[in-house]
Protein backbone atom coordinates (compact mmCIF):
# COMPACT_ATOMS: atom_id res chain seq x y z
CA UNK A 1 0.00 0.00 0.00
CA UNK A 2 1.69 3.78 -1.31
CA UNK A 3 1.58 5.76 1.66
CA UNK A 4 0.82 9.66 0.70
CA UNK A 5 2.68 12.52 2.40
CA UNK A 6 0.55 15.74 2.26
CA UNK A 7 2.34 18.90 1.04
CA UNK A 8 3.48 20.73 3.92
CA UNK A 9 2.59 18.37 6.03
CA UNK A 10 5.02 17.51 9.10
CA UNK A 11 5.26 14.44 11.71
CA UNK A 12 5.93 15.86 14.64
CA UNK A 13 8.00 13.63 17.33
CA UNK A 14 6.00 13.72 21.18
CA UNK A 15 8.88 16.57 23.17
CA UNK A 16 10.54 14.92 25.85
CA UNK A 17 12.19 17.38 27.58
CA UNK A 18 14.70 16.84 30.37
CA UNK A 19 15.05 20.60 32.42
CA UNK A 20 18.28 21.25 34.06
CA UNK A 21 17.97 23.79 36.96
CA UNK A 22 20.77 25.40 38.51
CA UNK A 23 20.57 27.77 41.24
CA UNK A 24 21.28 28.06 45.03
CA UNK A 25 18.61 30.38 45.89
CA UNK A 26 14.92 28.69 45.24
CA UNK A 27 13.20 32.72 45.05
CA UNK A 28 16.05 33.81 42.71
CA UNK A 29 14.52 35.28 38.91
CA UNK A 30 15.98 32.54 37.41
CA UNK A 31 13.86 30.13 39.55
CA UNK A 32 10.91 31.93 38.11
CA UNK A 33 12.16 31.33 34.44
CA UNK A 34 12.52 27.64 35.67
CA UNK A 35 8.31 27.46 36.36
CA UNK A 36 7.74 29.49 33.02
CA UNK A 37 9.58 26.83 31.24
CA UNK A 38 7.89 24.19 33.50
CA UNK A 39 4.60 25.96 32.63
CA UNK A 40 4.86 25.86 29.06
CA UNK A 41 6.19 22.50 28.62
CA UNK A 42 2.58 21.72 30.84
CA UNK A 43 0.62 23.47 28.51
CA UNK A 44 1.81 22.53 25.32
CA UNK A 45 1.14 18.78 26.49
CA UNK A 46 4.96 17.89 26.54
CA UNK A 47 6.47 15.17 28.52
CA UNK A 48 9.09 16.22 31.08
CA UNK A 49 11.83 15.57 33.33
CA UNK A 50 13.36 18.18 36.17
CA UNK A 51 16.58 17.90 37.64
CA UNK A 52 17.58 20.93 40.31
CA UNK A 53 20.80 20.21 41.08
CA UNK A 54 21.14 22.35 44.00
CA UNK A 55 18.02 20.52 45.87
CA UNK A 56 19.16 17.50 44.86
CA UNK A 57 22.58 17.63 46.36
CA UNK A 58 24.22 17.15 43.13
CA UNK A 59 28.03 16.45 43.55
CA UNK A 60 29.51 18.06 40.48
CA UNK A 61 33.13 17.19 41.39
CA UNK A 62 34.93 14.68 38.54
CA UNK A 63 36.26 12.29 40.80
CA UNK A 64 39.66 10.57 40.34
CA UNK A 65 38.11 7.50 39.90
CA UNK A 66 35.63 8.73 36.97
CA UNK A 67 39.19 10.23 35.74
CA UNK A 68 41.18 7.40 35.66
CA UNK A 69 37.56 5.29 33.88
CA UNK A 70 36.71 8.23 31.64
CA UNK A 71 37.09 5.87 28.71
CA UNK A 72 35.05 2.78 30.14
CA UNK A 73 31.15 2.97 29.53
CA UNK A 74 28.60 4.84 31.56
CA UNK A 75 28.19 6.85 34.81
CA UNK A 76 28.94 6.84 38.47
CA UNK A 77 26.11 4.08 39.42
CA UNK A 78 25.11 7.30 42.10
CA UNK A 79 23.53 9.52 39.44
CA UNK A 80 23.19 6.47 36.29
CA UNK A 81 19.29 8.32 36.75
CA UNK A 82 20.84 11.45 35.18
CA UNK A 83 22.25 9.85 32.03
CA UNK A 84 19.46 7.58 31.69
CA UNK A 85 17.40 10.99 31.88
CA UNK A 86 19.63 12.84 28.89
CA UNK A 87 19.34 9.52 26.52
CA UNK A 88 15.40 9.87 27.31
CA UNK A 89 15.29 13.13 25.81
CA UNK A 90 15.27 15.00 22.56
CA UNK A 91 14.98 18.32 24.11
CA UNK A 92 17.02 19.69 26.25
CA UNK A 93 16.51 22.74 28.34
CA UNK A 94 19.08 24.30 31.00
CA UNK A 95 18.20 27.14 33.09
CA UNK A 96 20.87 29.05 34.83
CA UNK A 97 22.38 32.24 35.42
CA UNK A 98 25.64 33.04 33.85
CA UNK A 99 28.90 33.72 36.44
CA UNK A 100 31.53 35.14 34.96
CA UNK A 101 31.03 34.86 31.42
CA UNK A 102 30.18 30.78 31.78
CA UNK A 103 27.68 28.18 32.81
CA UNK A 104 27.98 27.87 37.50
CA UNK A 105 30.40 25.48 38.25
CA UNK A 106 27.76 23.39 39.49
CA UNK A 107 26.03 22.70 36.05
CA UNK A 108 29.77 22.35 34.69
CA UNK A 109 30.45 19.68 37.02
CA UNK A 110 26.70 17.83 35.43
CA UNK A 111 28.28 18.25 31.80
CA UNK A 112 31.86 16.49 32.98
CA UNK A 113 30.22 13.68 35.20
CA UNK A 114 26.70 13.03 32.42
CA UNK A 115 28.32 13.46 29.11
CA UNK A 116 30.39 11.20 29.46
CA UNK A 117 31.62 7.97 26.97
CA UNK A 118 28.88 5.40 26.80
CA UNK A 119 26.39 8.08 27.34
CA UNK A 120 27.36 11.50 25.29
CA UNK A 121 29.88 9.98 23.02
CA UNK A 122 31.86 6.47 22.06
CA UNK A 123 35.80 6.76 20.89
CA UNK A 124 36.46 3.63 19.64
CA UNK A 125 39.87 2.38 19.69
CA UNK A 126 42.63 3.81 17.19
CA UNK A 127 40.14 6.70 16.44
CA UNK A 128 40.74 10.11 17.39
CA UNK A 129 37.54 11.92 17.59
CA UNK A 130 34.55 11.29 19.46
CA UNK A 131 31.45 9.56 18.00
CA UNK A 132 28.29 10.90 19.26
CA UNK A 133 25.79 8.91 21.00
CA UNK A 134 22.65 10.95 21.80
CA UNK A 135 21.32 10.73 18.32
CA UNK A 136 17.78 11.11 20.56
CA UNK A 137 18.41 14.82 21.05
CA UNK A 138 17.21 17.38 18.81
CA UNK A 139 17.23 20.40 20.46
CA UNK A 140 19.06 22.06 23.18
CA UNK A 141 17.83 25.02 24.89
CA UNK A 142 19.31 27.59 27.03
CA UNK A 143 17.80 29.95 29.11
CA UNK A 144 20.00 32.04 31.24
CA UNK A 145 20.65 35.40 32.90
CA UNK A 146 23.60 37.97 32.23
CA UNK A 147 24.79 40.41 34.58
CA UNK A 148 26.26 42.69 32.14
CA UNK A 149 25.56 43.94 28.51
CA UNK A 150 25.88 41.61 25.55
CA UNK A 151 28.79 43.46 23.98
CA UNK A 152 31.03 42.70 26.90
CA UNK A 153 30.10 38.84 27.03
CA UNK A 154 30.97 38.90 23.16
CA UNK A 155 34.43 41.00 23.96
CA UNK A 156 34.64 38.10 26.80
CA UNK A 157 34.08 35.42 23.67
CA UNK A 158 30.40 34.12 25.17
CA UNK A 159 32.16 31.29 26.49
CA UNK A 160 28.89 29.72 28.23
CA UNK A 161 27.08 29.99 24.21
CA UNK A 162 30.34 28.13 23.12
CA UNK A 163 30.18 25.35 25.36
CA UNK A 164 26.27 25.16 24.10
CA UNK A 165 26.74 25.01 21.01
CA UNK A 166 29.94 23.78 19.97
CA UNK A 167 30.91 21.21 23.05
CA UNK A 168 27.17 19.88 23.98
CA UNK A 169 25.61 20.05 20.15
CA UNK A 170 27.58 17.95 18.44
CA UNK A 171 27.11 15.42 20.60
CA UNK A 172 23.38 15.10 19.82
CA UNK A 173 21.89 14.20 16.87
CA UNK A 174 22.94 15.63 13.23
CA UNK A 175 20.02 17.75 13.40
CA UNK A 176 20.22 18.71 16.70
CA UNK A 177 19.35 22.80 16.75
CA UNK A 178 20.10 25.22 19.67
CA UNK A 179 17.66 28.07 20.82
CA UNK A 180 19.75 30.75 23.08
CA UNK A 181 17.35 32.94 25.24
CA UNK A 182 19.02 35.29 27.39
CA UNK A 183 18.54 38.43 29.26
CA UNK A 184 21.35 40.71 29.48
CA UNK A 185 22.43 43.75 32.27
CA UNK A 186 19.85 42.24 34.23
CA UNK A 187 22.30 43.77 37.53
CA UNK A 188 20.32 47.23 35.70
CA UNK A 189 17.29 46.11 33.99
CA UNK A 190 13.75 47.29 35.13
CA UNK A 191 11.09 45.46 36.64
CA UNK A 192 8.91 45.81 33.39
CA UNK A 193 12.30 43.88 31.39
CA UNK A 194 12.68 41.23 33.25
CA UNK A 195 8.79 40.83 33.15
CA UNK A 196 8.55 40.80 29.71
CA UNK A 197 11.76 38.12 29.54
CA UNK A 198 9.67 36.10 31.98
CA UNK A 199 6.68 36.43 28.97
CA UNK A 200 9.45 35.64 26.03
CA UNK A 201 10.57 32.42 27.46
CA UNK A 202 7.13 31.10 28.25
CA UNK A 203 6.24 31.90 24.42
CA UNK A 204 9.27 30.54 23.14
CA UNK A 205 9.62 27.41 24.85
CA UNK A 206 5.73 27.12 24.24
CA UNK A 207 6.61 27.61 20.24
CA UNK A 208 9.65 25.42 20.24
CA UNK A 209 7.77 22.06 21.72
CA UNK A 210 5.11 22.54 18.55
CA UNK A 211 7.67 22.40 15.89
CA UNK A 212 7.85 19.51 13.58
CA UNK A 213 11.99 19.53 13.76
CA UNK A 214 11.63 18.95 17.43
Amino acid sequence: MAIRVLPGRHFRRPTRALVVYCHPSPTSYVAALRDRVLVSLDTSGAEHRLIDLYADGFTPEFSATERVAHLDNGTDPAICGHAESLQWCNTLILVYPTWWGSQPAMLKGWFDRVFVSGVAWDLPAGANRLRPRLHNLRRIVAVTTHGSPKHINMLEGEGGKRTVTRALRPMGNRFCRTSWLAIYNIDRSTYDARVRFLGRTEKAITALTRSPAV
